[in-house]
């Protein structure tokens, strides 16, 4: 983890400002949504890229890859996926 060396202080709603330098370097755009995660004491942010989100489960991994149509699927929706279509075949 790479430290930047800004602090920023948390208002009395809970906010923090991110700096300009790092909305620009990141590529995060007003209105960006973003995730929030907890690793040991850090808190950990990313982009929400709900483009990339699996139209199964709503997940979305690493893992989760494109389909020919646009759509994207991960792991675990692919595997409902079969499941289902194997179901539709026992018929």
């Amino acid at each position: 983890m790479k430290s930047l060396s800004i602090i920023r202080k948390v208002d009395h709603l809970g906010r923090i400002v991110i700096p300009i330098e790092l909305r620009e370097t990141m590529k995060l755009p007003e209105g960006q949504p973003l995730e929030f995660f907890t690793e040991d004491e850090n808190i950990i942010l990313r982009s929400y890229k709900i483009r990339e989100a699996c139209v199964i489960t709503g997940e979305i991994t690493p893992d989760n890859f494109e389909l020919s149509n646009g759509m994207f699927v991960s792991p675990s929706g692919a595997e409902i996926i079969l499941e289902e279509v194997k179901q539709g075949f026992r018929m």
